[in-house]
């Protein structure tokens, strides 16, 4: 296929990031790269609280040794249920240091919908936040295959560390209530997991491209969630085309700030801020809940942020916000839109008050999910979906995928590329070959 778009690259973007994609066989030895190189940075940031990279590491190497300790192991899948905490990243990490699989689950989803997910995927183990696991005892007495898993309960202030943690936890609790009464024989505490395990010592598996590394749940236009099934290989190449695409942006020895009010969860966030700012050994500021603006700004009133990653629904309430043009803008260098069209105005209204354009960006969950983006530095918004990032090609075809369509013509968006998903998880009806 000829790339007639590579003509349009940025300067000093790549047009192939293979080479630098073989080098990492799997996302562990990427983190347990940067916890190495970055080990004395702040690498999270949530309501106030830090971890370093070396707490990073080593919480996670407690949870994955507990979860080893347990009978989890390579290629067992594992969910995980909650908001921005800094307990979300550690479970992503101890989770795949052990070869088995990540399942993210949405925290705000009903029993009946978290029932399917379980039928599914069939976790060994599932961790969760306290204010949700009441949803989860509902949904285990509907999938009675999954109620004898072991289950690992985390409340809101348990890494927040000092009075701080027991004093938020007290209140989630007991002042507003945040928790419903939940009935999970096999659970056991977060800090009694991470002390169990830091005495067991974790035995990191050794895995390749072709190892799953992710089931994430995805309900497109088909009705029922599929587990879309991303390998090693579709996130590492994934998370090395975004970093092709901002590499021209990044200012030496300035540590980058990512603001991350977008949930986890969602395919993303996991990608944009998750990976590529920890391969990057970045401060990833967590929003657990970024519908409370107040809050959320709270948290960013001090902090130089370089990056901060949205939809349009969430730029539109920060612009509306009356404290947000407050905010410190002055080492921002890009914003990134996606998940839905950026509206033009918002676009507009964003440059003006913080001085740097919104660049959409598309993809699919399917696509790990990077597929095109504009420009970083662009400051005219055209309503485009941008250039296929590095290693990728796209064509637009008729309903039965067998011409191309002319410019101008419409058609199915159709990719190829490292970051394509190879199927659908127990569900070869809907995986097409």
């Amino acid at each position: 296929m000829q790339k007639i778009w590579l003509k349009n690259y940025p300067e000093g973007v790549p047009s192939d990031i293979s080479d630098k994609a073989s080098h990492y066989p799997s996302l562990i030895q990427i983190l347990d790269d940067t916890c190495a190189q970055h080990a004395d940075r702040v690498a999270y940031q949530c309501m106030g609280a830090t971890l370093t990279y070396t707490e990073f590491d080593h919480y996670a190497r407690a949870l994955g040794a507990w979860l080893q300790h347990q009978g989890v192991g390579r290629g067992d899948r594992v969910m995980v249920m909650m908001p921005n905490l800094l307990q979300y990243p550690v479970a992503i990490y101890a989770i795949l240091r052990i070869g088995a699989v990540l399942v993210n689950a949405n925290p705000l989803s009903s029993s009946g919908e978290l029932s399917q997910l379980l039928h599914n995927a069939q976790p060994s183990a599932i961790i969760v936040a306290e204010n949700f696991a009441h949803t989860l005892s509902g949904a285990l007495k509907e999938d009675t295959d999954s109620a004898t898993r072991p289950v690992v309960i985390t409340g809101v202030g348990d890494l927040l560390g000092g009075l701080k943690g027991p004093v938020t936890n007290f209140v989630v609790r007991h002042v507003r209530r945040l928790v419903p009464a939940w009935d999970l024989p096999t659970a056991v505490t977060w800090p009694d997991a991470i002390k169990t395990g830091a005495q067991h010592g974790l035995i990191p598996a050794a895995l390749t491209h072709a190892d799953m590394a992710c089931l994430q749940y995805t309900g497109g236009t088909t009705g029922l969630p599929k587990g879309a099934v991303l390998t090693h290989g579709n996130l590492v190449s994934n998370l090395f085309q975004a970093h092709a695409w901002v590499t021209p942006t990044l200012v030496p020895d300035e540590p980058d700030c990512v603001v991350t009010a977008l949930p986890l969860y969602h395919i993303f966030a996991f990608t944009a801020n998750f990976l590529l700012f920890a391969h990057l050994g970045a401060k990833n500021i967590l929003i657990p809940n970024a519908r409370d603006l107040d809050a959320m700004i709270k948290d960013l009133r001090d902090v130089p942020f370089t990056a901060i990653t949205g939809v349009n629904t969430l730029f539109n309430g920060l612009l509306n916000h009356p404290r947000f043009a407050d905010l410190n803008f002055s080492r921002l260098r890009w914003t990134l839109g996606g998940g839905m069209a950026v509206q033009e105005t918002v676009a507009e209204r964003w440059l003006q008050v913080t001085g740097k354009p919104i660049a959409q960006a598309y993809g699919l969950t399917e696509t790990s999910p990077a597929v095109t983006i504009n420009p970083l530095d662009s400051t005219t918004f055209t309503g485009s979906i941008g250039l296929p990032v590095p290693s990728t090609e796209l064509s637009i075809r008729d309903d039965h995928d067998t011409k191309s369509k002319q410019v101008y013509e419409q058609g199915e968006i159709c990719v190829r590329g490292p970051q394509v998903s190879p199927g659908y998880w127990n569900n070869p009806d809907e995986t097409l070959h």
